[in-house]
């Protein structure tokens, strides 16, 4: 009987796995493949090598905020009828669709079609003129949609593993949660201030609170004007004189975000150490803590000379997002645009 037993048990496993295929899809699904920032398009030469080469050119803009250009993403392309078993497990992968069986150009998603994780945006026009309008005018769209997609990863990865001991010292300080890298091994305190750093200096994360007086708070000049303060008082360089301050202000970015379904002001730009040579790109959050009427900091800054800098800044501001207020939830995925439908 126990062979009959193993037999049917068999035949069971068998019947559940082939159930689950549905439009290619199985439980059983490999890892997928490429690095990090890493997009793979699938397009035909008359989509890839037009003239204005529209996905290429919005794929190929510079990440803001760095002191070099480095660009958004690492671009491959294949044609159609090279999108076979082995391109298909691509973490990231963009389908240009164009046929006249459209009406109208729009973004459409799927997650995990072919491997894990996984998320492919296909874009479907009627032409390749409106092909090019439509990328070209959303353009931040599509960057924001794969870098959201590789936050999301990282963000995964640090509720597994982040740095406890830092966690708790931010919610004796501050009554947050934050998942920080583990990399940054020892820190510093201040006055409602807290500075966090790898043991060579490459990344650094810092949190400070101050009071929420008037919607004022949420302006570029505002921002540095007490970003720089804080630093002054907090972060002195080697000798006297020395303190760290935000570069150019012309090249600041700010702009509105969403963080736990709330608002949050995102700025990002370039920092150095007034009378001495170091210096290096940052990203902040600044969120309202309504419980307490006050303004809670997170900022994440490199310091790397003569290296890239993009991955760096990348996962810190990852891990800006895990944030959590006094009586919020646990963080969970950063949402999709609301422009892209999921199929």
């Amino acid at each position: 009987m126990k062979p009959l037993a193993f037999y049917s048990s068999l035949i069971s496993v068998i019947f559940v796995f082939a159930s689950c295929h549905k439009e290619g899809k199985s439980i059983v699904t490999p890892v997928s493949s490429g690095r990090p920032y890493e997009v793979l398009v699938v397009a035909d030469d008359q989509c890839w090598n037009s003239p204005d080469s529209a996905l290429f050119h919005v794929l190929d803009t510079d990440v803001p905020g760095l002191p070099q250009p480095e660009r958004s993403f690492r671009i491959s392309r294949v044609r159609p009828e090279s999108f076979n078993r082995s391109t298909r497990l691509f973490r990231n992968i963009i389908i240009a669709d164009i046929q006249d069986i459209y009406t109208q150009t729009k973004f459409k998603y799927t997650r995990d079609a072919y491997a894990s994780p996984q998320m492919i945006m296909t874009i479907q026009s009627p032409s390749q003129e409106e092909f090019a309008e439509y990328v070209s005018r959303h353009g931040q769209v599509i960057i924001d949609f794969f870098t959201r997609a590789e936050m999301n990863r990282e963000v995964k990865l640090l509720k597994k593993k982040h740095n406890e001991v830092l966690s708790a010292k931010v919610q004796s300080l501050f009554d947050c949660d934050i998942w920080m890298p583990v990399e940054l091994a020892s820190y510093k305190v201040g006055q409602q201030f807290l500075w966090a750093s790898s043991n060579l200096n490459d990344l650094n994360f810092v949190i400070y609170t101050y009071p929420y007086t008037s919607k004022e708070t949420f302006t570029k000049a505002y921002f540095i004007e007490k970003r720089d303060s804080v630093m002054k008082a907090n972060l002195p360089g080697a000798k006297e004189g020395m303190y760290m301050v935000t570069a150019d202000s012309m090249f600041v970015d700010a702009r509105n975000i969403a963080v736990q379904g709330d608002y949050a002001y995102e700025v990002r730009g370039l920092w150095e150490m007034e009378n001495d040579a170091m210096g290096g790109p940052f990203v902040s959050h600044a969120r309202v803590d309504r419980t307490n009427g006050r303004i809670v900091v997170v900022e994440g800054f490199v310091y790397n000379p003569g290296k890239l800098k993009r991955d760096q800044i990348r996962k810190l501001n990852a891990a800006l997002y895990t944030l959590k207020l006094p009586q919020e939830k646990e963080v969970g995925e950063l949402p999709v645009d609301s422009r892209i439908s999921e199929e």
